[in-house]
């Protein structure tokens, strides 16, 4: 018997989104799909030439949109869950809808296609396999599952475009809350030797394996980790200190500024720690926290009121 499941939309103001992301962050929920009608519209402007067609009833649906939706299971737990997840968000009215498994699946779906990233990147959700890659570009095919994330937003986006610069053919790349551990399995595809990933939930550690496999990657060159760094002296002593060309960090300003205080223990003396998921009226809070840590910003990227950075050891 299939599983049940809730999806829970919290109709937002396009100017609360942010906060309301960042509150359910907060209180646990991860797995946020955002659905906002500026954006949208940009992402379908920008795959339009690699579409056999658009969706039109689905922009249709997204005219004049702000939405954040999460998933809980439909049972007295998540009940339990979604008190606890719209915790200081008493404000909105939640709207629920009864799924089975199967019904989530197809829900998904539809909100994932396949997106060009940098200059070489192409995100393909694996149930795409086949279909044709523009020239010029190396597949990464994910299999995002009940929670994290598909590559879509910007951060993510950002990190991307970052990592293709900066991976060397051979190095060692540490990746900080990896989650569907799209930006480690994007390293390796890029000419990295090795990859480790490190998450605070353990369901990603076999989310990302699940991803590694689909692009024919194998524990012998991904390895991840479930724990906090910080917080952990055995953990970060297999993390591989000292031998990074690579670190990043792709999650919210107040974890990459306590972050950014032991980066420098893990990086090679040429490596480079990378920073996303920061949102732009934090970006200078975050900046001062990576320079005051030994590192210096040599690069700042900026989209649709998010930034991101790459700092080099000095």
């Amino acid at each position: 018997m299939s599983e049940q499941w809730l999806e829970v939309t919290l109709p937002v103001p396009a100017g609360e989104l942010d906060q309301v992301c960042d509150v359910l962050t907060a209180n646990g929920m991860t797995g946020l799909v955002v659905e906002e009608e500026g954006e949208f519209l940009r992402f379908l402007e920008q795959n339009r030439q690699f579409w056999d067609y658009v969706d039109e009833g689905l922009a249709q649906r997204m005219k004049g949109a702000s939405r954040v939706k999460f998933y809980v299971p439909d049972n007295e737990e998540g009940q339990r869950l979604l008190r606890a997840y719209l915790t200081g968000l008493e404000q909105y009215e939640p709207q629920t809808v009864s799924l089975r498994e199967e019904d989530w699946a197809t829900s998904w779906q539809k909100y994932y296609q396949p997106i060009p990233v940098g200059k070489r990147i192409y995100i393909v959700p694996e149930w795409m396999r086949g279909q044709s890659v523009p020239e010029g570009r190396s597949p990464l095919y994910l299999n995002p599952g009940l929670t994290f994330g598909t590559g879509s937003h910007a951060t993510t986006q950002l990190c991307l475009e970052l990592l293709e610069e900066a991976v060397e053919p051979g190095c060692r790349v540490l990746d900080l809350g990896c989650g569907s551990g799209i930006l480690a399995i994007a390293a390796l595809a890029l000419g990295a030797e090795h990859a480790c990933g490190v998450d605070i939930d353990p369901k990603a550690v076999d989310v990302a394996y699940e991803n590694a496999a689909i692009n024919g990657i194998g524990k012998d060159r991904l390895t991840v980790y479930a724990g906090n760094v910080l917080g952990d002296e055995k953990l970060a002593a297999r993390l591989e200190p000292g031998r990074n060309r690579v670190v990043l960090a792709n999650i919210v300003a107040d974890v990459i500024i306590p972050l950014s205080a032991v980066v420098e223990r893990f990086l090679t003396p040429d490596g480079v720690f990378l920073a996303s998921g920061i949102i732009d009226t934090r970006a200078d809070e975050v900046a001062a926290a990576i320079g005051k840590n030994g590192l210096t910003i040599t690069r700042r990227l900026e989209r649709s009121g998010w930034c991101a950075f790459r700092a080099e050891r000095r």
